[in-house]
């Protein structure tokens, strides 16, 4: 029985430190497109698409000038960010190249396409696509098996055309 408490709860926004907001604006900003909906001054941003109030937080309140978290520790892993179809994808995914972030990893998770990156402060981002739900792989009992496999990031790319 699943006693879900708030069945149509989502993850709504991500805030996250950084040391320098506005290295931190210009990528999450001009390089993946959201839009700073509000600034506090020098120490906070929040940005969105489609007007929305806000996705990404961004503030420098217990972080300004500090140094990436170190691996190995507790923390975020990724914050993912889902494109609606695999040529947005590989548009995202070409622009964060171009602006000289390199690709950590690019999975095919078979219920999704995942790239991997981190952003200036360190903060590990996932771009990626859910494929049609029809398509998920799933046990011969009906549950997803979900897996991590090489994606074929040229073959991606060759869609920001």
């Amino acid at each position: 029985m699943n006693d879900t408490y708030a069945p149509s709860a989502r993850i709504g926004h991500v805030h996250l430190k950084v040391a320098d907001l506005d290295r931190a604006i210009q990528f999450y900003a001009d390089t993946l497109g959201f839009e700073v909906q509000t600034r506090h001054g020098n120490d906070a941003a929040f940005l969105s698409t489609d007007g929305y109030h806000h996705h990404i937080g961004l503030n420098t309140w217990r972080s300004k000038g500090s140094t990436p978290a170190p691996d190995h520790h507790t923390g975020l892993f990724h914050t993912a960010i889902l494109y609606p179809s695999r040529a947005d994808l590989a548009v995202a995914v070409q622009r964060v190249i171009d602006a000289g972030f390199p690709v950590m990893g690019a999975s095919d998770h078979g219920v999704s396409e995942a790239i991997y990156f981190n952003d200036p402060d360190g903060n590990g981002v996932e771009l990626y696509r859910d494929r049609d739900a029809a398509e998920w792989p799933r046990h011969a009992d009906g549950s997803l098996q979900m897996y991590s496999r090489p994606l074929a990031l040229e073959a991606l790319l060759s869609e920001a055309a």
